[in-house]
């Protein structure tokens, strides 16, 4: 294993460290441990706040999201593990203005467990809370039980709605509805071609042979849906793609968002080409890709391979996109 750590048990701290140290006009911390971030202008009176979190090892997923027009808070976990209830409910306090707080995260069992006793424990504080669970990964769980899928890439599109809501002053029922609504617009797969090694443990998250990819994996190494020889980046985008659109099953004529990510160790040239023929097929759907988003957006350390995301728009989604946002991390889209 080769990384550039010092310690494996101080990893997640010293990060979190550095990104204090390199940004400190951006975020503070809420609490003495700095398992709980928030934005420096934190709380915004009477606005809505919006706390997510996660397992660390995804930048610039979750952390890197939280900013102007973005979330207000996060807590955050070890790598690949929940952060706890008492750091979620650090986090909710110090963003809440007056107006209630939206929790929204992806659903794991530690992260659904932690949010919902933090929300619990939010109640005698006064602070109203709503719940969002991201659930945009086709390969996780068939159609009929979409509500048991994973949360991946589409969180960048469902923390982009929901935070710009907020923004403007939207009722915490609005930005509530927004974000799910956000969430259900979207659908994501992903393909791996080579784990990632958890700094603590030293080993792979999962083991595939050489020359072989892995379609449907998991940000975590979740396993997918499909093992196989690696195939063209053609071949792999026609594979995602298309499942990604029988699933959204859009009517001829909509507009979509089109995110192409990278896990963390592919070159950003690979991922243009998978947008390459991922938007070819979705323009002879009869689709048209109103905007175009490549890099990482949400990551599995070095993990080899990318995700495809598709965002189905209306006026209101589209409007909410294209609304100021800002972080050192977040990188708008682009208009197509």
């Amino acid at each position: 294993m080769k990384k550039i750590i010092n310690e494996p048990d101080v990893f997640v701290d010293e990060i979190i460290e550095g990104l204090l140290a390199a940004h400190p006009a951006w975020i503070k911390s809420a609490t003495a441990d700095k398992r709980a971030l928030v934005r420096k202008d934190a709380p915004k009176e009477g606005r809505v706040g919006i706390v997510t979190g996660g397992g660390s090892g995804h930048l610039p997923g979750f952390l890197g999201y939280v900013g102007e027009g973005l979330c207000s808070g996060v807590a955050v976990g070890n790598v690949f593990s929940s952060p706890s209830a008492e750091q979620i409910l650090e986090a909710t306090k110090a963003v809440n203005g007056g107006a209630g707080v939206l929790y929204v995260y992806g659903n794991y069992g530690g992260d659904v467990l932690n949010f919902d006793l933090a929300a619990d424990l939010a109640e005698p504080e006064g602070i109203e809370i709503q719940t969002v669970v991201l659930t945009d990964d086709v390969a996780s769980a068939p159609k009929e039980r979409a509500a048991d899928r994973r949360g991946v890439a589409g969180m960048l599109f469902a923390f982009k709605c929901a935070g710009a809501a907020a923004e403007r002053g939207d009722s915490l029922d609005d930005v509530a509805r927004i974000c799910g609504k956000a969430n259900a617009s979207c659908r994501t797969m992903g393909v791996g071609l080579s784990p990632t090694i958890l700094p603590a443990a030293g080993k792979p998250t999962f083991t595939l042979p050489e020359g072989e990819m892995e379609i449907g994996i998991g940000i975590h190494g979740e396993p997918g849906t499909h093992r196989g020889k690696l195939e063209s980046a053609d071949a792999i985008a026609e594979r995602i793609t298309r499942e990604i659109l029988d699933d959204l099953d859009a009517e001829k004529g909509s507009r979509v968002a089109l995110l192409v990510n990278g896990l963390g160790a592919t070159p950003l040239e690979e991922l243009y080409l998978l947008y390459r023929r991922s938007a070819r097929l979705i323009a002879d759907r009869g689709l048209k890709v109103a905007r175009s988003y490549v890099g990482e957006y949400v990551t599995s350390l070095e993990m080899a391979g990318a995700s495809i995301t598709v965002m189905l728009l209306d006026d209101e989604l589209q409007a909410l996109l294209e609304a100021p946002a800002n972080s050192p991390f977040f990188r708008d889209g682009t208009a197509s």
